[in-house]
């Protein structure tokens, strides 16, 4: 078979345009399309991608940050606890010494009251006891107890202080008066002559003497001279003891020795 080059040499040129054609017209736009959407499908990975890393990167922040928060949180609310605990004791101990404070000066004046109630019953009890005992010796006072006062006031005044007797001798001297000697009863004789020895003795001369009787003296006798006075009497005794005691209740009691600290 005789082969037509010439119909061979058209047919390939058809062909190449043809093939030319279907790639300009038909394969490019599909390529490019194709192309395009698989840069599409990669672009979307890439961002679904992205934004999955974000999301991650976000969960990850948050969960820290949850993480972070519970910590405080928890850190707070012990410190909170703590705090609330201080003030707890810190209210506690102020109301516990208050009432200490409150229960120590109700005792304190609870003491006080009892002291003035004690002391103020004493004291009664003290003027009633030497009231008592003044109106007794002043109903019993007779001869025979002034006999034995003149016998105790004569000893007493062999007894008295030098400087007592020189205060007296000046005394009588200077006035030239005679001694007074003042008894609640009128003393016997043989009382006045001892007292007289006595005086003469003590002052070593003989002393003009001068009796009076003065009820007001329980149970005593006493010695006036220009203003000055030597006497013993129960009744002086009775003063002077309960001036002693009224002063002892005037006084604080002492406090206890505090103990040592052992060494």
């Amino acid at each position: 078979m005789k082969i037509d080059w010439f119909t061979v040499g058209a047919q390939v040129v058809n062909f190449l345009i043809l093939v030319w054609l279907l790639k300009r017209f038909l394969y490019k736009p599909i390529l490019d399309a194709i192309d395009a959407r698989e840069e599409r499908v990669a672009k979307s990975i890439a961002d679904a991608e992205a934004k999955q890393a974000n999301a991650d990167q976000e969960q990850e922040t948050f969960q820290s940050k949850n993480k972070e928060f519970d910590e405080q949180k928890e850190g707070l609310l012990t410190e909170a606890k703590d705090k609330a605990e201080t003030e707890r004791k810190r209210l506690f101990d102020e109301a516990r010494q208050a009432v200490e404070a409150l229960r120590a000066k109700q005792e304190g004046e609870l003491r006080r009251e009892q002291q003035s109630l004690a002391d103020e019953v004493t004291r009664r009890t003290q003027a009633e006891v030497f009231a008592l005992a003044r109106q007794t010796l002043a109903q019993l006072a007779g001869t025979t107890l002034e006999e034995r006062m003149a016998e105790v006031f004569t000893d007493r005044l062999q007894e008295l202080e030098p400087a007592a007797k020189e205060d007296l001798r000046k005394a009588l001297s200077e006035s030239g008066d005679p001694l007074l000697v003042r008894s609640a009863f009128e003393l016997p004789t043989a009382q006045r002559e001892a007292l007289q020895a006595a005086l003469n003795g003590a002052f070593s001369a003989d002393v003009k003497t001068e009796f009076e009787i003065a009820p007001v003296l329980v149970s005593g006798i006493e010695l006036v001279a220009e203003g000055r006075k030597v006497a013993w009497s129960i009744a002086d005794y009775l003063c002077s003891l309960e001036k002693t005691v009224a002063g002892m209740l005037q006084e604080p009691p002492s406090s206890p020795a505090a103990p040592e600290e052992a060494k």
